[in-house]
């Protein structure tokens, strides 16, 4: 078996990081909500104002994962944190061990970074991940309940 490497996504990993992004939507029956051109993507990862990072995981020339992550602040901590926004494993190629490689890094990079804390959020119907996630230690925050402004919505309040 080919070892797994976990690098930085380039710009010419775009399509590769669109592809998962879609097939990770379709996964959670989402399909469309996914909005991201490819274009979008290399501004918005790639940017010279880019406030996001990617990183791949390749088995040998082969993108297997992806996972796409930013740094958020706590003020009750005074430091920063790493907020992890996607996690996607194609399914030919889960139980390599690609996810918790995405994952270890990421909490590698965290504590690099005096994070205090690495976060992320899974939909409350998927359990093959939830129990991957508490199999690693990672707790959920059942006290906190997640808000969204979008679309419509988010305009429509920034103009009022």
């Amino acid at each position: 078996m080919t070892t797994l490497n976990i690098r930085p996504a380039t710009i010419a990993d775009t399509p590769q990081i669109l592809r998962f992004i879609t097939d990770l939507a379709i996964y959670e029956e989402a399909e469309h909500e996914v909005e991201a051109t490819v274009a979008d993507l290399e501004h918005s990862l790639f940017g010279a104002d880019s406030t996001a990072h990617a990183l791949m995981c390749m088995q040998g020339d082969t993108p297997v994962g992806f996972c796409v992550y930013f740094f958020n602040y706590s003020t009750w901590q005074g430091r920063n944190g790493l907020y992890l926004e996607d996690l996607y494993v194609a399914p030919e190629h889960r139980g390599i061990g690609a996810g918790k490689a995405l994952l270890k890094n990421l909490a590698q990079l965290a504590l690099a970074k005096n994070c205090g804390r690495f976060e992320w959020n899974v939909l409350d119907w998927n359990e093959p991940a939830i129990k991957f996630y508490e199999a690693m230690g990672a707790k959920p925050k059942p006290e906190w309940i997640g808000y969204r402004l979008a679309g419509e919505a988010l305009e429509a309040f920034a103009n009022s």
